[in-house]
Order: structure tokens, then sequence, then C-alpha cells
């Protein structure tokens, strides 16, 4: 649904403001912490990855506004690369007991309690787009259920 609301984003609204942020930056901020809680900050390496979407590594999740406008074809482009990545962080999980620490030290609670988080901020920052988007007559879609990748081990 995120990837929808990129997609359909028309090119005069990219930078209307949602509260007192431009709609590109509710976007990156949405895609970029969802691809940080979905790994551990151990394993995320914004500075080092090969995304190429956190130019000022830790700095783009610590301050307020990120170190540059990023356009609709990067974000496309972070969010193919977020969701391609999903079934493989998913897999490690297995590995992994959802009663242990989240990762992060500033979210004192478990596995578990992180994906329901993550679920619930990048859900809430849709929401936000796709409200933004109704208001200029654009209709994002609803996904009620997505295709989900194949977890096979032996891939």
């Amino acid at each position: 649904m995120l990837d929808d609301c990129i997609r359909k984003c028309p090119p005069d609204h990219w930078d209307a403001t949602i509260a007192k942020y431009p709609f590109w930056q509710v976007a990156y901020h949405a895609l970029c912490f969802g691809d940080c809680y979905s790994s551990t900050q151990s394993d995320w390496l914004p500075d080092a990855g090969p995304t190429g979407f956190h130019p000022a590594g830790m700095a783009e999740l610590n301050d307020e506004f990120p170190s540059r406008r990023f356009t609709q074809e990067e974000l496309l482009r972070y969010s193919k690369f977020v969701q391609s990545i999903a079934p493989s962080r998913i897999l490690r999980e297995t590995t992994m007991s959802l009663d242990d620490p989240s990762g992060f030290p500033w979210l004192p609670f478990n596995r578990a309690e992180l994906h329901t988080y993550n679920t619930r901020h990048v859900q809430h920052h849709v929401g936000q787009l796709t409200a933004s988007l109704r208001k200029v007559g654009v209709e994002p879609v609803w996904v009620k259920a997505a295709p989900i990748p194949s977890l096979n081990r032996d891939a």
C-alpha cells in the first residue's frame, strides 16, 4: 500500500504537506524505519548498504529531516528493495526467539512487539499518505492480502 501511494502521487503533490512534512518525506520516513525495524540495529548498516538511501547514515533516523530530498523514482526503488529483502529477514526470525530483545535500545520490548510496532508505524503513515492523496482525487489501493513470498530454505 505504501508503494501504491508513492506510485500514484501526482508530481505536483510530491511536496504537498502532511502535517509539517512534505509527502515524499513521510513516504521516505515510513520506508526507512520499516527497513530498519525489520532488521536489527547491528544488521542495518545505513551508510554501508547497497541502497544508497541513507547518505547521512544513522542521522537519517535521528535527525528530524533527511539529508536530502528524494524523488519518486528513488522511493519506488527503495520500496522494491525493502520488499525484496523482507523474505530473508522473516526467515532469519526463525533462528531467533520472539522473546529476544527488539535489537534497538530505544525500543524496550521483545522481537514480537517490534514487528507489531513496525507494522503499526508503517500503516500510520500509509493512512496519512492515503488521506493526502484522496484530497486531490487519487484513490490508493487497499490491499487486503498480499502474495506471501516463498520462505523455502532450499531456494
